[in-house]
């Protein structure tokens, strides 16, 4: 699984994109993109949106994945 990006909230402002370490996300047009295969769920990027547009998937909720 990757995290999710709610495009409606999402501003392109590069945050995400400057701390994911894995370099799982990219901004094109505006908004972030998440490539599923290289993510590693580490709520970097969750925790430095500044729009709250990026979530873990439900899945993840349930299960008690951090």
């Amino acid at each position: 699984m990757a995290v999710n990006v709610d495009k409606t909230r999402c501003i392109g402002c590069e945050n995400c994109a400057a701390i994911c370490a894995a370099g799982a996300i990219r901004v094109a047009d505006g908004k972030a993109f998440v490539a599923e295969e290289k993510c590693v769920e580490c709520c970097a990027c969750i925790y430095d949106c500044p729009m709250e547009a990026i979530t873990l998937p439900e899945e993840d909720l349930k299960h008690g994945k951090d």
